[in-house]
């Protein structure tokens, strides 16, 4: 945890905005996977964080940097945890 705060530190306001910013895309993304899985629980969980953290992102990156990087190690355990239950991707077939 330590390490993570320190490296949150590191980085200017702006790119911690952006830090926090792709790490709601991606909790969107696997929102949408496992809505689709039909996984409607962890879906609701991962779109709720997701929308909180992109809400919150500039006052996150202002914020205290422990308090930056304990938001950005629960949404990475969110992610993790839907990439060990679900190692590959869906991967869309649209024919037109």
């Amino acid at each position: 945890m330590k390490e993570k705060s320190e490296i949150i530190k590191d980085l200017s306001i702006q790119e911690r905005e952006e830090v926090f910013v792709d790490i709601a895309r991606t909790l969107e993304g696997t929102a949408h996977e496992a809505f689709v899985e039909g996984n409607r629980h962890f879906a609701a969980l991962s779109a709720n964080m997701a929308e909180a953290i992109r809400v919150n992102a500039d006052e996150l990156a202002r914020d205290d940097s422990e308090n930056a990087a304990r938001v950005l190690q629960q949404a990475t355990a969110m992610i993790s945890q839907f990439k060990a239950v679900h190692p590959y991707q869906m991967i869309s077939h649209s024919v037109h």
